[in-house]
C-alpha cells in the first residue's frame, strides 16, 4: 500500500526522540534520496528521506548506500544550511503526509539560522524541499517545479512556499459521532462505505477504510445486525481506530491481503486472516516492506543500460551459434568430397569433359554399391577431382576453426547469462563493480578518463564482500559478482576451507570460512548458493560442494569461470526467510 497520514503520524511520533539531535552527515546516494546521519542520546543513527515516486518515505534505516564521488547540487546546499546543525522540531501537518522538520545552526559568521525541511510524500509529486524559516522562502527542492509543470505553485529557489492544494477533507482526529453521521447520510446512495470514508477523510488509504469496514460487519454480525454499513456500527469502528492513533497506541504489521499482495500498516489489521508479522517500530516494519523493493527500483534505472547491452550481446552470440553449427553441419560432409575427388581419379577413362554427372563403383563400400557424383560439365575430369580435394582440405581445416569458435561463443554466452544473473539481486554496491569488470574485459569503454579529470584516489583492489553468519557462528562468503567471486575464492578462502556453487546454474561462489563446522552450517551455505543463483525460484536446486583446494580457475578463462573436482552434491529449496534471518553485514 502506498504511504498514508496514519503512517506518516506513526513516522513523526517515533521520530520525536531525535529532537535535539545533531546532524553529522548529510549524503544524496541518488537523485531522490537524502540520508542524515544522525547523534542524539540513543547513539548514532541514520534517517532516510525518500521521494522515489513509488515508494515515498522518512524511516531510520540501517541500510548501506553507495554515494558518488561528487555530491550532488542539491545535497551541497543541504550540507551548508544543515549539517552540524539540531533538529528542533519534527511535525506532521494535519493528517497529510507532509513532514516539517525544522534545523537551528550556526552559520560561517557564527549567526543562528533557522531552517525548515519539508517533505511531501506524494507519490510522483513527492519533494523534499530547503526553506529559510525565517522568511518563508524557498532555498531549493530536490525536484523543481516550473510554472510550465503546474500553474498552482513553483518549487524554485527564491520563490515563496506554497502549500499543497488542500484536499478539503475531514480531520479524521478531530470529527465527532454528530458530524460523522451528518456526513454519513449526505453520501451519494450508491457509494460504498469504503470508498466514503477515502473521500471524506484526509489520510486514510483504502487499506485503512477496508479495516473499519471489516470491524464495522464483524461487530454487527455479533449484534444480529444484517449490515456493518449502520452509521452507529461504523462509527464505532472507525472511533475505535482513531482513538488508537490519537493515543499513539501503533502495532505495525506486514501480512497478505485477500488478493495475496502483501500490505502494511501502522496499526493491527484484524482483516488479514493469517500470517501476519508484528514489529516492534514503524521504521523496522518500512525496512522490511520497502527495502528490497525500492533498491530493487533503484538498481533497475541504473543498470538498464547494462542489461540491454548484456541481452543484445546474448542475442548476438546465439545467433552466431546457430550460424556456426550450421557451417558445422556442411563440414561434416568433408570425408564425402575426398571420396569423391578420389574414386573419380581412380576413374578418369570413363569420364568425359561435359559429364554433368558420373556413375562409379564406390570401392569404399563393402557391398560395392554405384554411387552417382556431381560433375561440373566446363571442368575436365581431372580438374572435378581437383575441386573436391579442394573443399575436403577447406571444411577439414574449417572443422578446427568451428569448434574453437563454437567453444569460445558458448562461452561468451555462458558468460553474458551469468552477468544479467547477477545483475537480477545485484545490490547498489555491485553495480560499479561489474561494471569495472566488463571495462576491464574490454566490452565496454572507461568513460570516466574524459569526464573525470579531476585526481581519483586509487580504489582498493578489495572488493565488496557480503558475509552472512551461519546458525552456529560460522562466517559464510557470498560473491554476487565475478570480481567478488574471483577474490572469494581464488584469494581470500584457505586451501580446507568449503566451496559451494549450483550444479551447471550461473550462481554465486560461496565459501564457508571454517574447517569445522555442522549440518546447520553447510545447509544454509547451500540455501545461500541455491538463493543467489538463476534457480531462485526453483525447487530441489542441486548445489555442488567441495574443499578449495579442489577448486581452480583455468587459464586464459572468463572472470569467475573454475573447474572442481571431489564434489558432494545437496537438493535445497531456496526459503527467502531464512536467508534474511542469517545476520549480515557487507565489508568494504
Amino acid at each position: 500500500m502506498a504511504l498514508d497520514g496514519i503512517v506518516t503520524r506513526a513516522i513523526v511520533q517515533e521520530l520525536q526522540v531525535y529532537i535535539g539531535a545533531r546532524i553529522n552527515k548529510i549524503y544524496q546516494p541518488n537523485s531522490r534520496d537524502i540520508l542524515f546521519t544522525l547523534r542524539s542520546r540513543q547513539g548514532n543513527s541514520k534517517l532516510l528521506l525518500s521521494v522515489n515516486p513509488t515508494y515515498p518515505r522518512v524511516q531510520i534505516t540501517s541500510s548501506s548506500f553507495l554515494n558518488p564521488q561528487e555530491a550532488p547540487m542539491f545535497c551541497m546546499l543541504m550540507r551548508k544550511h544543515c549539517e552540524s546543525g539540531t533538529i528542533e522540531d519534527i511535525q506532521q501537518v494535519g493528517m497529510e503526509r507532509v513532514i516539517h522538520i525544522s534545523i537551528r545552526q550556526r552559520d560561517e559568521l557564527g549567526d543562528v539560522s533557522l531552517k525548515k525541511i519539508i517533505i511531501e510524500l506524494m507519490g510522483r509529486h513527492s519533494n523534499i524541499i530547503l526553506m529559510d524559516a525565517s522568511t518563508g522562502t524557498i532555498l531549493d527542492g530536490i525536484h523543481h517545479v516550473t510554472p510550465a509543470i503546474s500553474s498552482f505553485r513553483i518549487v524554485m529557489p527564491g520563490v515563496a512556499y506554497t502549500e499543497p492544494p488542500e484536499q478539503n477533507k475531514l480531520n479524521p482526529l478531530e470529527i465527532d459521532q454528530a458530524t460523522f453521521t451528518e456526513s454519513y447520510k449526505d453520501k451519494e446512495t450508491d457509494q460504498e462505505p469504503i470508498s466514503w470514508i477515502v473521500d471524506s477523510f484526509s489520510g486514510l488509504s483504502p487499506l485503512i477504510a477496508q479495516e473499519i469496514v471489516f470491524r464495522a460487519r464483524q461487530e454487527a454480525a455479533g449484534v444480529d445486525q444484517e449490515s456493518g454499513t449502520d452509521a452507529t456500527i461504523l462509527w464505532q469502528a472507525f472511533s475505535q481506530v482513531m482513538d488508537a492513533v490519537r493515543r499513539h497506541e501503533y502495532n505495525p504489521v506486514i501480512g497478505a491481503n485477500a488478493k495475496g499482495k502483501l500490505v502494511f500498516s501502522a496499526i493491527p489489521l484484524t482483516m488479514l486472516d493469517s500470517d501476519v508479522t508484528t514489529y516492534h517500530s514503524i521504521s523496522e516494519c518500512m525496512e522490511e516492506y520497502y527495502g528490497d523493493k525500492a533498491e530493487r527500483d533503484t538498481v533497475k534505472q541504473k543498470v538498464s543500460d547494462l542489461l540491454r547491452f548484456l541481452n543484445n550481446e546474448r542475442t548476438k552470440n546465439i545467433k552466431k551459434l546457430d550460424h556456426l553449427n550450421a557451417d558445422l553441419i556442411e563440414a561434416g560432409d568433408a570425408d564425402q568430397y575426398r571420396i569423391w575427388g578420389e574414386l573419380i581419379f581412380a576413374s578418369l577413362y570413363m569420364i568425359n569433359k561435359g559429364d554433368s554427372t558420373a556413375q562409379l563403383v564406390n570401392f569404399y563400400d563393402e557391398e560395392q554399391s554405384t554411387i552417382e557424383i556431381p560433375l561440373d560439365p566446363l571442368l575436365s575430369p581431372t580438374d572435378n577431382a581437383q575441386r573436391y580435394f579442394k573443399k575436403y582440405n577447406k571444411y577439414k581445416n574449417s572443422l578446427v576453426v568451428i569448434d574453437e569458435q563454437l567453444h569460445k561463443t558458448r562461452e561468451e554466452i555462458r558468460y553474458m547469462e551469468e552477468l544479467l544473473q547477477q545483475l537480477a539481486y545485484a545490490s547498489m554496491n555491485d553495480i560499479e563493480e561489474i561494471r569495472e569488470e566488463l571495462i576491464q574485459q574490454q566490452y565496454l569503454r572507461d568513460r570516466s578518463k574524459k569526464t573525470n579529470k579531476k585526481k581519483v584516489k586509487k580504489k582498493t583492489d578489495r572488493p565488496t564482500l557480503h558475509v552472512f553468519t551461519s546458525s552456529e557462528g560460522i562466517d559464510i562468503y557470498v560473491g554476487k559478482n565475478n570480481l567478488q567471486n574471483e577474490y572469494v575464492t581464488n584469494r581470500l578462502a584457505s586451501p580446507n576451507d568449503t566451496w559451494l556453487h549450483t550444479k551447471d546454474i550461473p550462481g554465486s561462489h560461496v565459501v564457508i570460512r571454517s574447517e569445522e563446522f555442522g549440518e546447520a552450517t553447510l545447509e544454509e551455505a547451500a540455501q545461500l548458493a541455491a538463493y543467489f543463483s538463476q534457480a531462485k525460484e526453483s525447487s530441489s536446486v542441486p548445489v555442488d560442494t567441495t574443499l578449495i583446494r579442489h577448486v581452480r580457475k583455468p587459464s586464459g578463462s572468463k572472470p569467475g569461470f573454475v573447474i572442481y573436482d571431489h564434489q558432494k552434491t545437496l537438493f535445497v529449496t531456496p526459503d527467502e526467510r531464512r536467508i534474511k534471518a542469517l545476520a549480515s553485514i557487507i565489508k568494504n
